[in-house]
């Protein structure tokens, strides 16, 4: 508790009893394809009466002074662009608001068009991205119940997303295995940012990244726009938010999570630093009595962004993310304990990342740009597993050592000719080295053998050409190529993009999309070797490919109220399936980890479906989002027969909601919200256990000819968050109480058979968990 108690005090220290009732809001104007500033821009507070405006200067900023605190509507109006709104753009004490605004350039048609283009959270940052891609705020990832600042976590709200494990935000989108999800920073691929995560994971047990670094990113679900390129599933594109460059700003958070410190400021002529460092360790839940395990699990990070502006053309921007995290399980020494095989294990894991990239935009003219980006990326993940036997002896079970870097240099163009024409075109090269070792238990030797033993290096190259043509106000149409090349076995693919979207009119419209898209396999998969011959196996394996299909129908109810249909067909192929016929092993259901069988590029698969979402902006200080999804998600097995996918549960739902309320008791400024969120699906696809085998070879063995035929009771879990702000004279405080499983709902994680109690046993996922913070900004 002492981090919390720390945390207490120094916001005493800060508050001056006196109230301070306003704060500056600031930023820049531009235009959303070539990024030029756009002096003369009218900023109107129109959430006050009377209202207020400023307009911008010869670089595109403003600066509106003196707003009072709360949520505010800025519209934002200039000579042949469309008027834009920002609603609920929240003012507090303790930080400046610093906005990036971009506007769209008004087609000039022959007739008089009114145009209102609200800023709406359903539509992308990216401008050149077309369906199935939505914004998502750092607000989102703060304020959604049990998110707690985590991407991945705050996903599990929308449509098409089910999480894999209560204890991790790992997520399946569109019924595919997480692992084709792809992670892009600053238009940069990065490794996974996720504490505790395996080898060739997605997603871990907490993001790295703090809310305090991260501003309004994007989610794709399906049909990418063809920037986007070795993914099959889904494209997280975040970007990163700049310090304040005009005044130092500090937060602090501390609670059952740890600690986390932000600081920012301005440094040079114009630019500035922010910075953030994580501490945490969870054995303090396991000290109130949360049963989270008895491992002994912490984790660290450190974050920043440095933006150097060099002239009125160019810029640097220095960015990066280092993560630490380990988890110690020791066995019980007294065999007279033992109830569980479990509890005769020894376990050891380490899962490390970083990625440090530099950044150059060269402003060419009022209508062209290049961003060029030199990133070196890092991963490292080892398990070491003993079993004591009878005699307290340590016997080694497997042990996994897999280490990964990476440079990446990228230089992207993009050029506007006119309000209707705009492209992007570029080029990343990746260049890998790889060192991955892994030994199992050999059943015969009872020893641990090689299954993979590589190190060396290879390279990728990905290459793209995208246009946006702007038809008319009402029509927009996306189109170009992605070009994807694995030089360790010369494996490559060309993929074509487009997407078209219609308004129907000011309030709706119709998209459709189609994207081919492929991915490399996880890069110890290639050097799976032969347990006799040491020979690879896998080396030749080609790129998971499919082929993506999306309609889809927007309509905007009232100013507040959204509502969305999408539907999909994914047609995937040359999925690795094991070569042997008797195995059912494919990279359709894999969650993590290193395949080791041979494999050959075989499987075909099929997901399609059906989503709905009913959203309200907030609106009177209340949200809500309500996500429905049917689907269905098929492959092809080695036998022949259509077979269900791990992950496909068929149907998910989710509600999510919020509402604050100021609470103003003997003149202190305080709002209180309310959170609430409802995940319920059926559970993923399992395979019934032999109980018979099992116990002949006292390890779990399951039924190869029932392969996911069964599921587990319904998923369901509720999760709230409480919290109470208050602005003082120049700090904002934050106490807030996340609960994940509210009703302490007891949902399996899975069966397995035990051999010391001789049966099946079920393993279920984690209660309760409540997650107390406090936070300070000033």
């Amino acid at each position: 508790m002492r981090p919390l108690f720390f945390c207490v005090f120094i916001s005493l220290l800060i508050a001056a009893q006196s109230i301070g009732q306003v704060q500056n809001v600031r930023g820049q104007v531009v235009d959303d394809i070539s990024q030029a500033p756009l002096p003369g821009a009218v900023v109107m507070l129109i959430s006050l009466d009377p209202q207020r405006h400023v307009s911008t200067d010869v670089d595109g900023f403003f600066n509106m002074q003196q707003v009072p605190l709360g949520r505010h509507e800025l519209k934002i109006k200039m000579m042949g662009y469309e008027e834009a709104t920002m609603s609920n753009v929240l003012v507090t004490a303790g930080k400046e608001v610093v906005l990036m605004i971009r506007l769209t350039e008004t087609i000039v048609t022959t007739a008089e068009v009114n145009i209102q283009a609200n800023e709406r959270k359903e539509e992308s940052v990216n401008t050149m991205t077309g369906v199935s891609t939505r914004a998502f705020s750092v607000e989102e990832t703060q304020k959604f119940a049990a998110a707690i600042n985590d991407p991945g976590r705050m996903a599990m709200s929308y449509a098409g997303v089910v999480g894999g494990s209560d204890g991790s935000n790992l997520i399946s989108i569109r019924g595919n295995a997480p692992n084709g999800l792809l992670w892009r920073m600053e238009g940069a691929d990065i490794p996974n940012p996720n504490h505790f995560a395996s080898s060739a994971s997605s997603g871990g047990g907490i993001s790295i990244l703090s809310a305090q670094l991260l501003d309004n990113s994007d989610f794709s679900t399906g049909a990418f726009s063809a920037e986007y390129g070795n993914a099959l599933s889904g494209v997280f594109d975040l970007k990163l938010r700049k310090g304040n460059n005009q005044k130092r700003e500090v937060t602090l958070q501390a609670g059952f999570l740890g600690l986390d410190a932000a600081v920012e400021g301005p440094v040079g002529n114009g630019g500035s630093y922010l910075i953030n460092y994580r501490y945490s360790t969870l054995t303090l839940l396991g000290k109130l009595g949360v049963p989270i395990g008895d491992e002994l699990t912490n984790f660290q990070d450190l974050a920043y962004n440095i933006f150097l502006p060099t002239n009125g053309k160019s810029s640097y921007e220095f960015y990066g993310f280092s993560g630490r995290s380990s988890s110690l399980s020791a066995a019980e020494k007294d065999s007279t304990k033992w109830e569980n095989d479990w509890q005769r294990l020894d376990g050891k894991f380490y899962s490390n990342s970083g990625a440090y990239g530099v950044k150059h935009i060269l402003s060419i003219n009022e209508k062209a740009y290049v961003q060029s980006t030199l990133l070196y990326s890092q991963t490292y993940n080892a398990y070491k597993e003993d079993r004591l036997n009878d005699e307290l002896k340590a016997i080694p079970q497997y042990e996994n050592a897999d280490r990964n870097g990476r440079f990446m240099l990228s230089s992207v163009f993009n050029y506007k000719w006119n309000a209707k024409h705009s492209g992007r075109f570029g080029g990343y090269v990746n260049a890998f080295a790889y060192d991955t070792r892994e030994l199992l238990i050999d059943s015969v030797s009872d020893e641990l053998k090689y299954s993979i033993n590589a190190r060396g290096n290879t390279y990728t190259w990905q290459a793209f050409a995208q246009m946006k043509y702007r038809a008319s106000n009402k029509t927009t149409i996306l189109y170009g190529a992605h070009a994807l090349a694995l030089a360790l076995n010369r494996s490559w693919s060309v993929e074509p993009r487009v997407s078209i979207r219609q308004k129907i009119n000011q309030n709706s419209s119709v998209s459709m999309g189609y994207g081919l898209h492929s991915q490399i396999q996880p890069m110890g998969m290639y050097f799976a070797q032969d347990p006799l011959t040491g020979k690879r196996i896998n080396q030749s394996l080609k790129l998971s490919k499919s082929h993506h299909f999306v309609i889809a129908y927007d309509r905007l109810l009232n100013e507040f109220l959204h509502v969305k249909m999408e539907a999909y067909y994914q047609y995937l192929f040359d999925i690795p399936m094991a070569v042997n016929a008797s195995s059912s092993l494919a990279a359709f259901n894999v969650v993590e980890n290193y395949i080791t069988e041979e494999m050959a590029n075989t499987g075909i698969g099929r997901n399609k479906g059906i989503e709905v979402t009913l959203e309200q902006f907030t609106h009177r200080d209340m949200y809500f989002l309500l996500s429905l999804s049917l689907y269905d998600a098929k492959y092809k097995a080695t036998d022949g027969a259509w077979r269900n996918t791990r992950f496909n549960a068929n149907s998910s739902a989710s509600f999510t909601a919020g509402k604050e309320m100021d609470w103003n008791r003997r003149g202190k400024n305080r709002v209180v919200g309310f959170n609430l969120r409802v995940l319920f699906n059926d559970s993923m696809r399992t395979t019934p256990i032999d109980a018979v085998a099992s116990a002949q070879q006292q390890s779990t063995v399951v039924h190869e000819d029932q392969l996911f035929t069964t599921k587990a009771k319904e998923y369901f879990r509720i999760d709230t968050r409480v919290s109470v702000r208050r602005n003082y004279a120049k700090a904002t405080t934050t106490l807030a109480l996340d609960i994940q499983n509210t009703s302490n709902h007891k949902n399996e994680q899975g069966r397995y058979y035990d051999p010391t109690t001789q049966k099946v046993e079920v393993a279920y996922q984690v209660p309760l968990i409540p997650v107390l913070s406090y936070k300070v900004e000033f």
